[in-house]
C-alpha cells in the first residue's frame, strides 16, 4: 500500500468529484483491485468516500467533505495560509496560486493580517530582477558573475542557497577565483549576470561556518528624550536602562566595523559615549575631518 497515492486518490477526487475505479487505476498506474484496496483503506479511517454503481455511479467524496478536516487542524490551516502569506515577495505569483488554491481547498476566508517585506524604502525594481536572477540561478545550477559595487572587483560563482540575516541577503556561494565557499553580501553586488554554463550539485563543508557573525564590541552610551523613538527601535529593549524622564543608558554589544561611528554620529549631539575610549577617539576624528571639509 502507498501512503502517496492515498493521499493523490483524495487530492485527485477533491478536483475531479466524481470519477470510476479504472480512471483512477490508468492514473495511478494500478489495478483496478487495488483502487478498491485503497477506497476500503480511505473508508475505514474516516474519509468519506463512496461507490455507486450503475451508469451515472462512479467514485466520489461527499460534497461536503474539505481536506483539512481529516488531515490539519484549524491551527495548522492557519499557519500554512500565513506562510504563503508571509513568502510572496519571494515568489509572488506561485504563491498567490497555492494561497488560492488552499483557500478554496480549505473553503474559508483569511485575515490578511501580515505583510512580509524584505525590501528597503529605496529600493526598486531592480532590486527584485537581481533577486530573480540569483534565485534562478540556484534552482537551475548555473553559474553567474557579478560585479562590486565600486566596479573595481569582478567574481564568478556557483550559487547554493540565498540567506536573510541581521537585516541584509547574503548568496551563499562557491567562489572559483577562491576555490571555496563565502557568503556576499546581496546589495554589495551590481552587474549580476547568469552565465550558460552550469555546474554539478555542491554542498558546503560541514564546518563551514556562515562568516554572518559580526566581531562585536561592548558600549556604553547615554541617549537624550530627542531621539527615544530610535533608540527603542534600534537597540534590544533588554540592554535599555531609563534612568529618568530624559535620559536611558544603553549597554550592549555592537559591530566593530567602520559603518559604526558613522552610525553613532547620527545620533548627533543627542548621544554621549561613555565606553570605550577608542570609539570616542574614532568619532573625534570623523568629526574632525567633517569640519575641515567644511571649511575649505
Amino acid at each position: 500500500m502507498s501512503t502517496n497515492r492515498l493521499f493523490g486518490m483524495v487530492y485527485y477526487l477533491l478536483n475531479h468529484q466524481k470519477t470510476t475505479t479504472a480512471a483512477l487505476a490508468a492514473h495511478f498506474e494500478v489495478s483496478t483491485r487495488t483502487i478498491c484496496r485503497d477506497i476500503n483503506t480511505l473508508s475505514s479511517v474516516g474519509i468519506p468516500i463512496y461507490t455507486e454503481t450503475g451508469r451515472s455511479g462512479g467514485v466520489y467524496l461527499l460534497s461536503h467533505f474539505i481536506l483539512d478536516k481529516v488531515f490539519l487542524s484549524k491551527e495548522e490551516q492557519n499557519n500554512m495560509l500565513t506562510l504563503l502569506k508571509g513568502t510572496r515577495q519571494i515568489n509572488p505569483q506561485m504563491s498567490d496560486q497555492s494561497f488560492d488554491k488552499l483557500s478554496a481547498l480549505f473553503d474559508k476566508s483569511f485575515d490578511d493580517w501580515l505583510e512580509i517585506d524584505f525590501t528597503a524604502w529605496y529600493q526598486n525594481n531592480r532590486h527584485d530582477e537581481k533577486f530573480t536572477r540569483l534565485k534562478n540561478s540556484i534552482l537551475n545550477k548555473t553559474q553567474i558573475s557579478y560585479a562590486s559595487k565600486n566596479g573595481l572587483q569582478e567574481r564568478c560563482c556557483c550559487p547554493y542557497k540565498l540567506i536573510f540575516k541581521s537585516q541584509a541577503w547574503y548568496l551563499q556561494a562557491f567562489d572559483l577565483d577562491k576555490d571555496d565557499f563565502r557568503n556576499f553580501k546581496i546589495n554589495r553586488m551590481s552587474s549580476v549576470e547568469v552565465l550558460h554554463q552550469n555546474f554539478q550539485s555542491i554542498l558546503p563543508p560541514e564546518k563551514f561556518e556562515q562568516n554572518l557573525s559580526r566581531k562585536m564590541m561592548p558600549v556604553k552610551l547615554v541617549f537624550t528624550k530627542e531621539v527615544f523613538y530610535r533608540v527603542y527601535d534600534e537597540f534590544d529593549h533588554n540592554d535599555i536602562l531609563e534612568i529618568d524622564a530624559n535620559t536611558v543608558n544603553v549597554q550592549t554589544q555592537l559591530p566593530d566595523e567602520e559603518w559604526l561611528v558613522q552610525y553613532l554620529l547620527s545620533f548627533g549631539r543627542y548621544l554621549k559615549v561613555l565606553e570605550p575610549t577608542s570609539i570616542k577617539q574614532h568619532m573625534q576624528s570623523e568629526l574632525d575631518a567633517v569640519y575641515d571639509n567644511l571649511i575649505n
